[in-house]
């Protein structure tokens, strides 16, 4: 990477960083887009040389985190040598609720934005060929044998929703009862779908 490339990624990172800092303590309503490049040290000209606007800018770092987050939780998955899929699935989605439990401001900010169509775009760069990288993240939350599921991306879409549902307010509020008393009965709901999907 060249000085003008390398310096351009530079301006882009702190300005991704700066928002993220002013999202998570002003809020995305009392944050503008002059907040953002004053306090990033930068022109507001370079802001729109790769933002449309600030919600561009939240889309963005939504994106960001939400794969960040998987990404982590993937290569945790990696080192655990699990093979049974719904033990892999609760692993990752145990992974996220720690980091979200960890991490308040990243889950008011992410808000309810944490679905299945965040973390599959987030995970899934746009490529032509969008079946064989679907089928590859598949196998790398479940494992290396697809034959016997039916319609995985459904199975995968109703967790990550059903997870995504409920967790902000067992996380951030308790409600309906702590996150360590919630994940017994949110996991056991997971299996249920895991075995729903399961060919006979």
């Amino acid at each position: 990477m060249g000085k003008v490339e390398e310096n351009k990624q530079q301006k882009q990172e702190r300005l991704l960083d700066t928002a993220f800092q002013l999202f998570t303590t002003k809020g995305l309503t009392k944050t503008s887009i002059s907040d953002i490049v004053n306090n990033a040290g930068v022109a507001k000209g370079t802001f729109y040389l790769y933002f449309k606007d600030k919600y561009d800018i939240a889309n963005k770092l939504i994106a960001r985190k939400a794969r960040h987050l998987c990404l982590q939780a993937l290569e945790k998955l990696d080192r655990a040598e699990l093979t049974d899929p719904g033990d892999r699935l609760i692993f990752i989605v145990d992974d996220i609720l720690n980091q979200f439990q960890k991490t308040h401001m990243l889950l008011r900010f992410i808000n309810k934005n944490l679905s299945w169509g965040i973390f599959k775009n987030a995970l899934i760069r746009g490529s032509e060929d969008h079946d064989r990288e679907m089928a590859e993240l598949f196998r790398r939350i479940l494992g290396d044998d697809l034959e016997h599921w039916e319609h995985l991306d459904a199975m995968i879409y109703l967790i990550v929703e059903m997870v995504g549902s409920s967790c902000y307010s067992v996380i951030l509020e308790r409600d309906p009862m702590p996150l360590e008393d919630f994940k017994p009965h949110l996991y056991r709901s997971i299996r249920a779908v895991v075995k729903s999907f399961q060919k006979s």
